[in-house]
Order: structure tokens, then C-alpha cells, then sequence
């Protein structure tokens, strides 16, 4: 593991990533979920194409890495691409889990792996529209302490800064960046996710003009028990491509 100070909009970020197969001509860059950690892309995805340079990545204010201001999917994004001007690293190819799947779309790779990747929003449920509804007035009357009990699950333990980072993140609707990429895209999904929901994907194929669709049996953490099948999907759709 190592440690990079990348220094973005006058604030300084220590970025925490790994290299696996440092030796190999292709990089793939591998980006994790909303409250997940690159030991958990690792742990998933080291074992296969070892023709790949892998970089894993722990995103601003999860694993080892810190957070010290509010930031955007985009400010993710550079600061993603920083890292890789420091090691020198090429945007062959981005696989992105989840809230990672937006963070890999900015970054215009040629080729792009979304792993249910978020960026299409859904409506709220009624239950969780009248929660929201509830919280804001009993703020005004001086009960914000009661949050704890308002929020979403991957939003009860996060410091300030991660917070206001969720809120601005959660509700993004990216369907025009994934129409307008030009990558050359493997979606892969859960088909019982409900992080986000299979017809997340199907939206996201048929908004991107080169792309290919493929479902799994599994949860938003599908890719844990498929990284086998969805790495030999890799090398043999994009591998010779990069050789040339």
C-alpha cells in the first residue's frame, strides 16, 4: 500500500492506493462503492488478469484515505486523475462499483466496466419522502440531533464532511453523461440488487451506443462471487484490443 498528498481546490488529500502486477503494459484502474474500501475490489479482482497493472484506489474519505472539504462526483474524479498523472497511469480501462461507476464515467476511459453503478435516479418511496418531509421540520424547531434516526443506512456514521458529500451525491442523475460517452462499456449487474435497481442498468445500455449488458445472479455486491467470470469477460472483450 502507498500513500499520495495530492493537493486539489487549496485542500490536501493523502490518497491511499495499491498496484498488483506492476510489471504489466495495461492499466486497469478499479474504483469501489459508496462506504466500501479498495481492499474490497482487491480482495475481488487481484487473483485474475494478471496481463493488467491493477490500481486500486481508496476514494477520498473511505479506507485509508482522508477527506478534508465537501466535494463533488467531478472534484472525485480529478482527484482520481491526479493520482494517475503521479504514477504515471493510462485510462486503458476504469471499473467502477456503484457510487465508483459515476467517478470512472467522468474520467472518459476508452474502455469502461460499470459494476452496478449508480448515476440514474430513482423516485424516493413514499416512506422515504414523508422521513425526509418530518426531519426538515423538526429542524426548524431545533432538532437536528434526532438525524441519526432520519438518514440512510450508508449515511449514519459519516463525519461532516462525508455527509454533506452523500446528500450531494445521492439524488445525481447522470443519464446525460452516459449518453454522451464515447467508451466502449461492460455493464454488469445484480439482478436482486436494490441499491441500485436492475433497471438502473437497463437504462444505462440503452443510453450508451457502444455497449454490452450482463446480469448475475446476486445482490449490489454481485461482482464478489462473479470477479472470475467478469474478469474473463474483460480479457477476452477488451484485451486483444489494448495489445494493438
Amino acid at each position: 500500500m502507498a500513500v499520495k498528498s495530492i493537493v486539489h481546490n487549496r485542500h490536501t488529500f493523502d490518497i491511499s492506493y495499491e498496484i498488483v502486477n506492476p510489471q504489466a503494459k495495461i492499466d486497469i484502474i478499479i474504483l469501489h462503492g459508496w462506504g466500501s474500501n479498495k481492499n474490497l475490489m482487491k480482495q475481488s479482482f487481484s487473483p485474475y488478469m494478471d496481463k493488467f497493472r491493477h490500481i486500486y484506489i481508496d476514494l477520498p474519505g473511505f479506507g485509508n484515505s482522508t477527506c478534508s472539504s465537501v466535494l463533488t462526483t467531478a472534484d472525485y474524479a480529478r482527484l482520481v486523475e491526479l493520482l494517475m498523472i503521479h504514477m504515471n497511469a493510462k485510462k486503458d480501462i476504469i471499473v467502477g462499483h456503484s457510487f465508483g461507476g459515476k467517478v470512472a464515467l467522468l474520467l472518459e476511459p476508452e474502455i469502461l466496466v460499470l459494476l452496478s453503478s449508480a448515476g440514474i435516479y430513482t423516485k424516493k418511496s413514499l416512506k422515504v419522502r414523508t422521513k425526509i418531509a418530518l426531519f426538515k421540520t423538526l429542524k426548524i424547531f431545533g432538532f437536528a440531533h434526532l438525524r441519526k434516526f432520519f438518514v440512510a443506512e450508508d449515511a449514519k456514521t459519516l463525519n461532516t464532511y462525508m455527509y454533506e458529500i452523500f446528500k450531494g451525491v445521492v439524488n445525481e442523475d447522470f443519464s446525460q453523461e452516459f449518453a454522451d460517452s464515447k467508451a466502449k462499456a461492460l455493464i454488469c449487474w445484480g439482478e436482486d440488487d436494490t441499491a441500485t435497481p436492475l433497471s438502473s442498468g437497463e437504462k444505462i445500455h440503452e443510453l450508451m451506443s457502444d455497449s454490452r449488458f450482463v446480469v448475475y445472479d446476486g445482490d449490489h455486491y454481485f461482482f464478489m462471487k462473479h470477479a472470475k467470470n467478469i474478469s474473463t469477460l474483460i480479457e477476452e472483450t477488451f484485451l486483444k484490443k489494448l495489445e494493438h
